[in-house]
C-alpha cells in the first residue's frame, strides 16, 4: 500500500462504513449484509437511501457466502428499477461468529466481484485478536479493483474510544470517499493521531501479550458456556465467544433472559445480529477472568 495515496485515516471504522455508503450508494441500489452480521452495515445503507438486501451464513458451511445464493439475489434484483445490486460488505474474521478467513475464500470473492461488477466493503477490526495468521482482502491479486478495505485500532491496540481508524484502497475510490469526507469533518484530533502511531510502533511481543490475556479469558468463557450446555467452536478469533444455545431453549433471547434473571448475568443474544443469529449466543472477552468468574459461580449456584 502507498501510505500517502492509499490510506485515509478515519474517526473510527463506523464513520468509514457511513462515508463509503453515502459515497457509493444511493436510493435504487441495493447492497448485500450479511446475516448474522455487524447491524451497522444494514443502518447506513438505509440511510444514503439505498435498500440493504442480506445473504445468509451458516455454521455448516464456516460462515461463508454461498455464492449461488449470491448470484441469484444479483439477477432477481438486476432488472429492478430500485434494488440494482452495486455492492457486498463481508468481514472477517467475521463478527459476530469469530470464522476465520481464508485464502480461497478472498480469491473467490475477488472474482465474483470482477464478474458481477460490485464493490466489496471488507472491514477486518478482528485481524489481530486471538488469530495467528492476520490476513488482508487486499493482499489478494486484484483486490484492489474491486474492493476497499476497513480497519479500526479499537480492538488491535486497546484504543476504543480513541475514534482511529483507517480505509485502505486504490488511490481513486481513497479521492472519492475523501470527496464526501471532507464536506462531514476536518480530519481526525492531531493528539489522537499521534497516539495511535506510537501504538503502531509496538510490536510482535506487544500482541503476543495482549492475545494471553484474551485466551485466558476465552478458557473461562468456554467454561460458562458449557454450565448453559452451549455447543461452539473453539478456532474462534476476535473478542467474543459465539455458541449455539441447547435444544431446550426457543432462541437465544430466552436463554440471555434466564440467565439475566436467575443469575444477573447478561450474555448478548445473537438474534440482534439478524435473524440467522437466533439460535445462538454471544459471550465478550472484555471483562476480567475474576468477573467471569464470579458470572460462572453465580450461574453455577442457580443450577
Amino acid at each position: 500500500m502507498d501510505a500517502d495515496t492509499e490510506i485515509l485515516p478515519l474517526i473510527g471504522s463506523k464513520e468509514g462504513i457511513m462515508h463509503i455508503c453515502m459515497t457509493y450508494f444511493e436510493q435504487g441500489v441495493g447492497v448485500l449484509i450479511p446475516n448474522p452480521g455487524y447491524p451497522t452495515y444494514a443502518s447506513a445503507v438505509k440511510i444514503s437511501g439505498a435498500t440493504p438486501i442480506t445473504y445468509d451464513l451458516k455454521e455448516s458451511t464456516h460462515y461463508e457466502p454461498d455464492f449461488e445464493q449470491l448470484a441469484t439475489l444479483i439477477k432477481d434484483n438486476y432488472n429492478s428499477s430500485t434494488q440494482k445490486i452495486k455492492g457486498i460488505f463481508v468481514n472477517y474474521p467475521h463478527m459476530p461468529t469469530g470464522q476465520l478467513p481464508c485464502k480461497i475464500l478472498f480469491e473467490k470473492l475477488v472474482a465474483f466481484a470482477k464478474q458481477h461488477l460490485i464493490l466489496i466493503i471488507h472491514d477486518n477490526p478482528y485481524s489481530f485478536i486471538l488469530n495467528d495468521n492476520p490476513m488482508s482482502l487486499l493482499a489478494t491479486a486484484g483486490a484492489k479493483d474491486v474492493a476497499i478495505e476497513l480497519n479500526s485500532l479499537s480492538k488491535s491496540h486497546n484504543m476504543a474510544g480513541w475514534r482511529v481508524g483507517m480505509l485502505c484502497g486504490a488511490k481513486e475510490r481513497i479521492n472519492e470517499v475523501i470527496r464526501f469526507k471532507s464536506n462531514m469533518d476536518s480530519g481526525m484530533f492531531l493528539p489522537a493521531q499521534l497516539a495511535a502511531a506510537k501504538a503502531l510502533e509496538l510490536d510482535e511481543d506487544w500482541h503476543k501479550s495482549i492475545n494471553e490475556i484474551y485466551k485466558k479469558r476465552r478458557i473461562r468463557v468456554f467454561e460458562l458456556l458449557k454450565l448453559l450446555n452451549c455447543k461452539f467452536s473453539e478456532l474462534q478469533a476476535g473478542m467474543f465467544v459465539w455458541a449455539a444455545i441447547p435444544a431446550a431453549c426457543k432462541d437465544g433471547y430466552e436463554l440471555s433472559d434466564n440467565v439475566l434473571y436467575n443469575s444477573n448475568v447478561f450474555i448478548t443474544p445473537g438474534g440482534i445480529f439478524g435473524s440467522a443469529g437466533n439460535q445462538y449466543v454471544r459471550v465478550s472477552l472484555c471483562n476480567t477472568e475474576e468477573k467471569i468468574e464470579e458470572a460462572i459461580g453465580r450461574i453455577s449456584s442457580k443450577m
